[in-house]
C-alpha cells in the first residue's frame, strides 16, 4: 500500500498515528508522534453503545423502557410530555428531545451540581423524542449510568471482563462524573492498537477469538441508520459514512472506521481541528487501494 500522499496529508491534518487492516491482517501502521494512549473523546460513546447492547442481551435493560421508570428518583417536579415519552432507545440516537446540548466539554467543569443525572433530566425537553437530531452528551451519559446501576458496578468494571480484557485492553483511564460514575460519552484513553481492535471487533460482528463479545444483531443495529440525514446519518452512538461504512468518532480526528464492503478497518488518532479533510483523505487515498 502506497501511503506517500496520505502521510503528507497526515502531517497537514496533525495526525498522531494510523493503522489499516484488511481480512484480519495489518496492511500499514504509521506514527507521526509517540505511540501512547490518548483521549478518544466522543468515540467513547461507541463503547457505551457496546455496554448497552451487552446489558440488553443479559436482560438488564430494555430499549423500550421509559426514562421516567429508569430514573424515577431524579425526575424534575414537572415532567414534560417529551420527557414522559422518552425511552432508553432515545438515549442512543441523539433524538432525545432536548433542544440544546448538555454535559459537553466546555460545560462540565462549571456545572454547579454533583448529581449529573438529576441535572441532565432537569434540562428542558421540548421536542418529542425521535423528531429532531441534536448532538448531545446527555443521552450516552444516562445510558452509561443505567448500565452501571443495573450491573452494580461502574462502566469500566462492567466492560472489563466482557470487552476490555478479551481485546487485550488493560484498565484504561476513563473520565468520571463528580460522584465517581464513568462518564460514558467521552474521556476514554486508548492506544492506536487498542482502538483499532474495537473497530475490528465490530467488523467481525462482535466476535473475537471465537467468543461473541457483543450480540451480532446489536453490532448491525449500531451500524445501521437510526436517525439523521446524509451526511449526518447516525446509528446507535456510531456515525455512518460512505459505502455502507460506520465509525466510532471523537473530536480532533479520533476514528476507527469499519469498511464492511472492503473487510477492512482504518483507525486514526489525531489533533486535527477539522475532521472533513481527514475523512476525505481516507476515502480518496486509502479506500481505493483496498482490493
Amino acid at each position: 500500500m502506497d501511503l506517500t500522499r496520505f502521510i503528507k496529508i497526515g502531517e497537514e491534518c496533525d495526525l498522531y498515528s494510523l493503522k489499516i487492516s484488511q481480512h484480519g491482517e495489518t496492511l500499514a501502521v504509521h506514527h507521526w508522534d509517540d505511540d501512547i494512549r490518548r483521549n478518544i473523546y466522543s468515540a467513547a460513546k461507541s463503547f457505551t453503545a457496546a455496554a448497552v447492547g451487552i446489558a440488553r442481551h443479559e436482560g438488564l435493560l430494555s430499549l423500550d423502557e421509559k426514562l421516567t421508570d429508569a430514573f424515577p428518583d431524579e425526575l424534575p417536579k414537572e415532567v414534560s410530555e417529551p420527557l414522559a415519552k422518552a425511552t432508553v432507545r432515545d438515549l442512543l440516537t441523539m433524538q432525545l428531545g432536548q433542544p440544546e446540548a448538555y454535559l459537553m466539554g466546555t460545560e462540565r467543569l462549571y456545572i454547579p451540581e454533583n448529581d449529573w443525572v438529576r441535572y441532565a433530566l432537569s434540562r428542558p425537553f421540548t421536542d418529542m423524542p425521535g423528531t429532531r437530531f441534536v448532538y448531545n452528551n446527555v443521552g450516552p451519559y444516562l445510558a452509561g449510568i443505567l448500565v452501571q446501576r443495573r450491573a452494580g458496578c461502574d462502566l469500566r468494571a462492567y466492560l472489563t471482563p466482557r470487552l476490555f480484557a478479551p481485546l487485550g485492553i488493560r484498565r484504561p483511564a476513563w473520565e468520571e462524573d463528580p460522584q465517581g460514575n464513568t462518564f460514558g460519552p467521552a474521556g476514554l484513553m486508548l492506544s492506536l492498537d487498542e482502538f483499532h481492535r474495537f473497530g475490528q471487533l465490530h467488523l467481525q460482528g462482535g466476535s473475537w477469538n471465537g467468543r461473541q463479545l457483543i450480540p451480532e444483531d446489536w453490532v448491525a443495529a449500531c451500524g445501521t441508520k437510526q436517525t439523521g440525514n446524509d451526511p449526518c446519518e447516525y446509528g446507535y452512538l456510531f456515525w455512518l459514512s460512505k459505502y455502507g461504512s460506520f465509525r466510532a468518532t471523537g473530536r480532533n480526528g479520533q476514528m476507527t472506521l469499519v469498511l464492511k464492503d472492503k473487510d477492512a478497518v482504518v483507525t486514526t488518532l489525531a489533533d486535527s481541528r477539522d475532521f472533513g479533510p481527514l475523512e476525505r483523505a481516507v476515502f480518496d487515498e486509502i479506500y481505493p487501494q483496498l482490493s
